[in-house]
């Protein structure tokens, strides 16, 4: 469904005046930020180990073929990346990104520092790497800031079963109005 919408350009990739109907993938439309923030619209939803976006889609609206608006609505252009990893895959990623200068995984390397910030939002941390300014400052290892990383991750937003229908609509329509 995603891609049948998208509209066909000619495209000589070979440059030998041959051009062929392609998929403009370059094409896209996307969910006003106004739009997101409507809690009429969505309800939040906590990602679960195991969770996709295609079993989302079936237990929400029945039909797996409709977790592009999943995604859609969650800016999740990479499921690899923007997608929260099960927890096999999660420690696989952080042994392999994070190694020490022997090439031994390290996931409990110091990551950064943060601070509380002193005035306006108190709950905000800030990033500091210069720890002789700041002593108390407390250090985030690796783990810990790849596991926050992906706890914001799974907090997405759903929309609402009932607005499916018009949802669909209205992208038919965006993804129909104009050519790049």
């Amino acid at each position: 469904m995603y891609f049948s919408t998208i509209p066909k350009i000619y495209y000589d990739s070979a440059d030998n005046r041959e051009p062929k109907i392609v998929t403009n993938l370059l094409r896209r439309v996307g969910v006003r930020a106004k739009v997101k923030t409507n809690s009429l619209l969505f309800d939040t939803y906590s990602v679960k180990e195991g969770d996709t976006p295609e079993s989302i889609a079936h237990k929400l609206y029945g039909d797996t073929e409709l977790h592009w608006i999943v995604m859609l609505t969650n800016d999740v252009a990479d499921r690899y990346h923007g997608w929260p990893m099960a927890e096999s895959q999660f420690n696989s990623y952080i042994n392999q990104k994070y190694v020490d200068s022997d090439g031994n995984p390290n996931p409990s390397g110091v990551h950064h520092y943060e601070i509380e910030q002193s005035s306006g939002d108190t709950s905000l941390k800030i990033e500091v790497t210069d720890l002789s300014n700041y002593p108390n400052a407390t250090t985030i290892t690796n783990y810990e800031y790849e596991l926050k990383r992906q706890d914001e991750l799974r907090q997405i937003k759903l929309l609402d079963p009932q607005f499916v229908k018009l949802f669909i609509e209205e992208y038919e329509n965006l993804m129909n109005e104009t050519s790049v």
